[in-house]
């Protein structure tokens, strides 16, 4: 926590407008996976993917350009990268000039793997792919696929995770299914901002009950974690509690700072959900 409280999170900070790559702050992954118990061999596959909404900079003649960019982090990756940095970062694109957005995009693909694998051996690459705003409306909205388990009308009265909630029927036929729900809620672990997300759980094992998971999902309300923690501790706990055979786990969040974080994660090889905003994002 030392590490984190050290990073721009938090802080007043000034706000450059020339280009710094050193302005990104990576947050190692190891410390919150070792409290999960999880093994240098992770147990899933899966990446974070970023939205950025607020990205400009200068052409070669002063004239302003904006643009989006939809970023893969891989999860395996040695480091996240603190999300307040990034948008400075970000926005020290914004008074630099560029050629064209083909060397904003080499900027962007390089300063991120580096602050993704900082310390390690690269094993894989940060993906980046700019939006133009000729494209702005080919961007579509898309609610996350499958039954919401918000449809049950129960009583919740745990707001901190509460593994324990969760069962399946062991003694009966697998099944598939795909849940969702828009009541996952969590808190900035440093700041204790909200942070809101929709979830969708993609398994196939014993059934798992409906209503303890959805309970499940509320006892995050009161959590202190960022999103890829919470994500991976949903899956160790849905995993492990309900004996699942296949499982993924992908959380939508809503944007802070012009930037939303959806990390995805999976036990079995399957291509990456499309970065698709839900309603809310």
């Amino acid at each position: 926590m030392s590490i984190i409280r050290s990073s721009p999170l938090g802080q007043t900070t000034p706000y450059a407008d020339q280009y710094d790559a050193t302005l990104l702050y990576p947050i190692a992954r190891a410390p919150q996976r070792d409290a999960l118990g999880l093994s240098a061999r992770l147990p899933f596959l899966g990446a974070d993917l970023w939205t950025a909404f607020e990205l400009s900079w200068l052409n070669a003649r002063g004239k302003p350009q904006v643009a989006l960019a939809h970023i893969t982090v891989p999860c395996e990756s040695a480091n996240m990268i603190e999300s307040k940095s990034l948008k400075l970062y970000l926005g020290s694109f914004s008074n630099s000039r560029f050629a064209d957005a083909a060397e904003v995009l080499t900027h962007l693909r390089t300063d991120l793997n580096e602050a993704a694998w900082r310390g390690a051996v690269v094993q894989s690459s940060v993906g980046v792919k700019l939006i133009a705003a000729e494209q702005f409306d080919r961007e579509p909205l898309y609610e996350l696929d499958g039954l919401s388990l918000d449809r049950l009308d129960l009583d919740c009265d745990a707001y901190t995770p509460a593994a324990q909630l969760l069962s399946s029927q062991t003694d009966e036929a697998p099944v598939s299914e795909v849940l969702t729900s828009n009541l996952l809620k969590s808190n900035c672990p440093v700041t204790g901002q909200p942070d809101w997300a929709s979830v969708q759980i993609n398994y196939f094992g014993p059934q798992i009950d409906q209503a303890g998971l959805l309970r499940y999902i509320v006892s995050f309300r009161n959590h202190n974690g960022f999103h890829e923690d919470c994500v991976e501790r949903m899956f160790m706990d849905i995993q492990t509690r309900c004996q699942t055979h296949k499982l993924s786990v992908y959380a939508r969040y809503t944007r802070r700072g012009g930037l939303d974080i959806n990390p995805f994660r999976t036990s079995f090889p399957q291509a990456l959900p499309a970065n698709v905003r839900t309603g809310r994002q």
